[in-house]
């Protein structure tokens, strides 16, 4: 899939909400499809005195839904600061007292989000849905200006790497990534509390390449990396050894051993955030509603009380 090319859409009914099952739940969930440019933001997740995306897009919905409590914000999958999102997917639960018109709630948002932060759809969430748990497999771009010169207009979206890389080799080294794996050597260690248990570092990757774009994009290479989940800073650390086979500092060989290590030590620095973008979450078809919908901008819910 290309950068100019639109996500699949799956159209589907909204769920409809009659008086007796409004009656019967206290919130209602609204599911979320955003984009944002994360240079000037510090993560995803709202933050005390630290501004996230998360914290703007909840200050506004506070704002234009007139609530007078703050909710809980549900993610498909945390973004590091100076990292963005095409298509991050969110939730958030709003009393069901409150009067709702998506559509003027999504032009609302825009008025005060833009340009950083782009709410793409909103939609009501079928029974059961979570953002984060309900999500099958999230994939993540990561772009590399492989080039003498800079360009300008992309310091904040590309990392620009000068010397000549060997794509060849780094195709290579996709290999043996993919499967089930403790990616202990790629992940940062969470901090744990005294009882806390120690959490898994093993993930599944079901796709891992690299892309020469220069016919259409001069000078931009770009690996795509598919998985069920990931856990911090993994496709950085996972960029930033390919880029070291490509300058020829380590090879493809390497990798299996760097995986089988089981420590962040044996792999390579990381990459910097800028060249990150979540690109697209996925769910089960049989959701009542599909994660991007192209009749998101003109749907309208009414839920009252």
């Amino acid at each position: 899939m290309s950068e100019g090319e639109q996500l699949n859409v799956v159209a589907v009914e909204r769920p409809s909400l009659s008086p007796a099952s409004s009656e019967q739940r206290e919130t209602i969930r609204l599911r979320f499809l955003i984009s944002y440019l994360g240079t000037n933001f510090h993560g995803l997740a709202p933050q005390p005195r630290q501004r996230t995306v998360g914290g703007e897009l909840l200050r506004a919905l506070t704002t234009a839904l007139h609530l007078t409590a703050t909710p809980q914000l549900g993610m498909s999958g945390r973004t590091d600061a100076g990292v963005h999102a095409y298509g991050q997917v969110l939730h958030v639960d709003v009393p069901t007292s409150t009067t709702l018109n998506v559509e003027r709630l999504q032009r609302s948002l825009g008025k005060m989000l833009e340009p950083e932060i782009v709410v793409r759809s909103i939609d009501i969430a079928p029974p059961g849905f979570d953002a984060r748990h309900s999500a099958r497999w999230r994939r993540y771009r990561y772009a590399i200006r492989n080039a003498p010169d800079a360009d300008p207009f992309r310091a904040h979206t590309v990392w620009h790497v000068r010397e000549p890389l060997d794509l060849s080799a780094m195709r290579l080294a996709c290999d043996p990534l993919i499967g089930e794996h403790d990616f202990s050597s790629f992940c940062r260690v969470p901090k744990l509390g005294p009882d806390d248990e120690p959490a898994s570092m093993v993930r599944r990757l079901t796709d891992a390449l690299w892309l020469d774009l220069g016919e259409t994009d001069p000078g931009i290479v770009r690996f795509e990396v598919q998985a069920s989940s990931f856990c911090q800073q993994m496709v950085r650390a996972i960029v930033g050894l390919m880029v070291e086979i490509g300058r020829g500092k380590k090879t493809a060989g390497d990798v299996l051993g760097i995986i089988r290590a089981r420590d962040r030590a044996a792999s390579s620095p990381i990459a910097p955030p800028k060249g990150l973008c979540l690109w697209e979450v996925g769910y089960d078809a049989d959701d009542a509603i599909a994660a991007i919908r192209s009749e998101a901008s003109s749907a309208t819910a009414n839920v009252a009380r």
